[in-house]
């Protein structure tokens, strides 16, 4: 799952905002509000808003490479600055209904479409009640600052000034977390509340947070990796300085943050599993739905899709365990799986990583022939760091767009010796990795043809689902020849499946948390504890998980339906058909042009690629 890219809808309630603090620097400082009544130019149009947008998220400007605001940590919990966000939205869309579409290149269509559902979007969101349950287990800033503040992350830690940076944003922390336990109070008093599962999984990460000896503090990383050119005073003014903000700042703050979850916030948690079970939870759910799907697609529809295609693969499956000769049931092969020690072959973690890497060199040669272009953007594979890898999954973290911070396939190893190499190792790599997440966001942010929030965009449908579809290329990438690894595969792609199911029953079904934990096992090899942490995510963002399948089913219709309109061996290079003025589809071609112009919502996407391949003809 990609990671620090956060959705519209959830930006105002995760990330900051913009506060009174002193500006990163004298670009910061000199700039006014723009008045769009004089724009003549959609181009000037979008960068107005970018500019706004980065010091209304100073947080996602840090991430997008972007450190003139790398000091700020706003205040993003309160109703004024969601009255802020919903003047400036405002401002925008009329600004950009003052251009006439028709007249507009197809470039500048398709970045109007976008801008135009982005804003209508988030307008919606800003009516809903989410601001009252501001953070939970697997998102939010409780959780974001210590991969901030690391030293491991995007927060650059280069120069006494990037230390100084970094102390700005923890002088912010302390009023975030009073405003979030004021809204978690308003929540209760509504009744809008987290289930109480979650909560029970809130605290430990409050507490981990919390010593009495600043060096034992993640938060002190970036002090052990002082650069050796830093002046000396700077070291020891800084390292007092860290020592200072970590026991008098973050400590507190995480230490009141965990005391109100526990005493005030548990008992009145609710014991309901979906989103139905808060106040207008029906609704909520369907805004949702339509958010991470980008489509009109019904929560039913969505259901059923997610049934039909559990089946599927259930007989796929079926046929992976006539081929290695196993006699028993699907569901002993399952827990044979998780057991059998020759699929568990690693020692160490190194070992685990060079198997990773190991697999990118396998597939290399066959990514030339299925992508055109290939990302700049350099490429790593690293251990998830200790703090957060029991409640890590495996992710991908984007680079900056000039190459000077990679992307990061993260992979948290608790212990070797149990990695399952039926986890789906190569469709996990082939999702987080290449040509997954790190081709797809890279390639984005490296066209700086497109308007910039286009080029930082995120739509789980299309990311997601992308990612989904790039681990369906298996067989064509030489991968998936072991048929333990074309298991894990299966299980890949089931879990997805499985997610429409339960995610679905849960908020709108009355499935209870406890059925969906043995609905998953009973469909994929997962244990207890591994179903337990993805149904409580479910739980937490309630629709984000339905984005993948929805998405990936939409990229393969539409190469299929190219395929069948244009002919041709999908695996033949355009040369061959060099003089013979004949349509043809080039698969090379198709992915170039998917992936071409960035992340949209399904709609616009199958908009722009049908004028593709009306011109492919």
């Amino acid at each position: 799952m990609k990671k620090l890219l956060l959705p519209a809808l959830l930006a105002g309630a995760l990330l900051a905002g913009c506060n009174q603090q002193k500006p990163a620097d004298d670009n910061a400082a000199a700039y006014t509000v723009p008045n769009l009544t004089n724009v003549k130019e959609l181009k000037t149009l979008f960068e107005y808003y970018w500019e706004e947008n980065a010091r209304l998220f100073p947080l996602e400007a840090t991430t997008q490479g972007d450190n003139r605001f790398n000091d700020q940590l706003p205040n993003d919990g309160t109703r004024a600055f969601r009255e802020q966000l919903r003047g400036f939205y405002q401002k925008y869309l009329d600004g950009l209904h003052k251009f006439k579409r028709e007249e507009l290149s197809a470039n500048d269509k398709t970045s109007y479409d976008i801008f135009e559902y982005d804003l209508q979007n988030k307008l919606e969101g800003l009516k809903l009640n989410t601001w009252m349950m501001p953070f939970q287990q697997f998102w939010g800033l409780p959780i974001s600052m210590g991969q901030y503040g690391s030293g491991e992350g995007v927060q650059p830690f280069k120069t006494a000034q990037d230390y100084d940076n970094w102390l700005g944003r923890v002088r912010g922390f302390s009023v975030w977390a009073d405003t979030a336990i004021s809204n978690f109070r308003q929540g209760m008093a509504a009744g809008v509340v987290l289930p109480r599962a979650l909560v029970v999984k809130m605290i430990p990460q409050m507490r981990a947070m919390q010593t009495t000896d600043a060096t034992k503090s993640l938060f002190y990383g970036p002090i052990t990796k002082l650069p050796a050119g830093l002046a000396a005073a700077d070291k020891e003014r800084l390292t007092k300085a860290y020592q200072e903000a970590i026991l008098t700042e973050l400590v507190p703050a995480y230490k009141k943050l965990g005391d109100f979850l526990e005493t005030e916030y548990l008992p009145k948690a609710r014991t309901s599993t979906g989103i139905a079970g808060i106040p207008g939870g029906a609704g909520l759910y369907k805004y949702y739905v339509k958010t991470w799907t980008t489509t009109d697609k019904t929560p039913e529809e969505i259901y059923q899709t997610g049934r039909q295609e559990v089946a599927r693969i259930r007989q796929e499956m079926e046929q992976v365990k006539r081929e290695v000769g196993f006699k028993g049931s699907l569901k002993a092969f399952f827990e044979s799986l998780k057991t059998d020690p020759k699929l568990m072959p690693y020692k160490t973690p190194a070992e685990v990583l060079d198997a990773f890497r190991a697999i990118q060199a396998k597939m290399q040669p066959n990514l030339k022939t299925m992508f055109g272009r290939t990302p700049k953007t350099p490429f790593e594979i690293r251990q998830t760091e200790d703090f957060r890898a029991a409640s890590a999954s495996a992710e991908y973290n984007q680079g900056s767009p000039d190459g000077s911070r990679p992307g990061v396939f993260y992979l948290p190893i608790l212990d070797a010796t149990t990695f399952n190499v039926t986890s789906g190792m190569e469709s996990l790599f082939l999702h987080e990795a290449i040509p997954g997440h790190h081709y797809q966001i890279s390639l984005q942010q490296e066209n700086t043809d497109l308007p910039k929030f286009r080029r930082f965009a995120w739509y789980g449908a299309m990311g997601e689902g992308w990612a989904l579809y790039s681990e369906s290329l298996g067989k064509e990438l030489g991968l998936y020849t072991d048929p333990y690894q074309y298991m894990g595969a299966l299980g890949d792609e089931m879990h997805r499946a499985v997610r429409l199911v339960v995610d679905v029953a849960m908020h709108t079904k009355n499935m209870s948390r406890e059925e969906a934990i043995r609905y998953m096992m009973a469909n994929e090899a997962i244990s207890e504890e591994g179903a337990t942490a993805e149904i409580e995510r479910y739980m937490a963002i309630p629709g984000q998980a339905l984005s993948y399948k929805i998405g990936a089913l939409k990229i393969r219709e539409l190469r299929q339906k190219y395929e069948q309109q244009l002919g041709g061996n999908t695996n033949r290079l355009r040369e061959e058909y060099a003089g013979q003025n004949r349509a043809h589809f080039n698969l090379s071609d198709f992915h170039d042009e998917l992936l071409h112009d960035g992340v949209m919502p399904l709609a616009v996407l199958e908009r722009k690629m049908d004028t593709w391949a009306a011109n492919e003809k």
